[in-house]
């Protein structure tokens, strides 16, 4: 199993950097096709390669476009930032992968514990998170991610050769466009009991492809809109998933030979209605703490008094796949 190797490797380059963005003009494009970190037109930038064809252009602003050929076994870079935060990104662009082994994600590092995170808004035809393990679900920023962790022994990462937990949110509908509410993912993990290290390395919007060929020409900035990608619902667009700020997430609960229990954490609104869309043969049994309605298909719930946080006992009926989830303002 490949676990973004060529991530944690361009992640030994940039080892103790403290560099601040201290340019006051405008810099000149500039490419860069060797190992290297550093800042450009106040931006952090990190490029890596193992070998082949691949190189990353420098642009204006939080801009960057790149690309490589099957002549390359592994490459990765980005623009963004050297020390990672709880802030809201927005990134807009183009991104090819074809059927290919690459993806597009937030990607960055904690100290105190070593935690490697991405936030994996695209993908070709390999989910780099394969074979990790899921613990839960959140949907925020229209669109619902799976919640996962994996684990790398003996790997390279920003502190030399190291063993460490990685941490995923890998977005169930694709996208090449859009805002990432950070806050949203790194508490829906810590609820999920992922937490991340108490100390920030650098947090950079990257591309990496590993013996493909593609393309990507990504702009990154802080805060939230210019991002193009997903709308956010609104009275006259409801069909989309997400509303305003509700965040829903799903955990897991006990579970038995014939049915299991998901706990559901709601947040960045009190009025909610969240939908549940059960799979083949799936059926609520039980729920607790919220108004539900519907006992297959597209079970919704409301909030009954008791709080933002309910669970549920569905029967399995064959079927543990759990169900998707949406949220949105009631």
């Amino acid at each position: 199993m490949r676990l973004l190797l060529g991530a944690s490797l361009a992640a030994v380059l940039a080892v103790g950097s403290t560099v601040m963005a201290t340019s006051a003009y405008a810099e000149a494009d500039r490419t860069v096709s060797s190992n290297t970190t550093g800042t450009h037109n106040g931006f952090y930038f990190s490029f890596w390669k193992d070998s082949g064809n691949a190189s990353m252009t420098l642009r204006e602003n939080g801009r960057y476009s790149s690309q490589w050929s099957n002549s390359t076994n592994n490459w990765v870079g980005g623009k963004g930032w050297a020390t990672g935060s709880r802030r809201t990104v927005s990134y807009s662009g183009t991104y090819n992968p074809g059927n290919n082994n690459t993806y597009l994600a937030l990607y960055g590092w904690t100290r105190s514990p070593l935690i490697e995170y991405y936030v994996v808004e695209n993908f070709g035809s390999y989910n780099p998170s394969s074979g990790a393990t899921r613990m839960g679900s959140v949907t925020t920023d229209g669109g619902t991610y799976d919640i996962l962790r994996s684990q790398r022994v003996n790997q390279p990462s920003i502190d030399g050769t190291a063993t460490f937990y990685q941490f995923w949110s890998v977005r169930q509908q694709k996208r090449s466009s859009g805002t990432i509410t950070t806050a949203n993912h790194f508490d829906a993990w810590a609820r999920a009991g992922l937490n991340l290290g108490t100390s920030w390395a650098y947090q950079v919007m990257a591309t990496e492809g590993y013996q493909s060929s593609g393309s990507s020409d990504i702009t990154v900035r802080e805060g939230s809109g210019g991002g193009g990608g997903n709308p956010q619902p609104t009275a006259s667009n409801p069909g989309n998933p997400g509303g305003g700020n509700c965040t829903a997430t799903l955990s897991a609960g006990q579970t038995w030979s014939d049915r299991f229990n998901l706990n559901v954490a709601v947040s960045g609104v009190s009025n909610w209605v969240v939908t549940l869309n059960l799979n083949g043969g799936q059926s609520v049994q039980n729920s607790w703490n919220a108004s539900v309605s519907g006992t297959s298909g597209a079970v919704t719930a409301r909030p009954n008094g008791n709080g933002n946080n309910f669970g549920i006992t569905i029967m399995a009926n064959g079927n543990t796949t759990w169900p998707t989830i949406t949220c949105r303002t009631g």
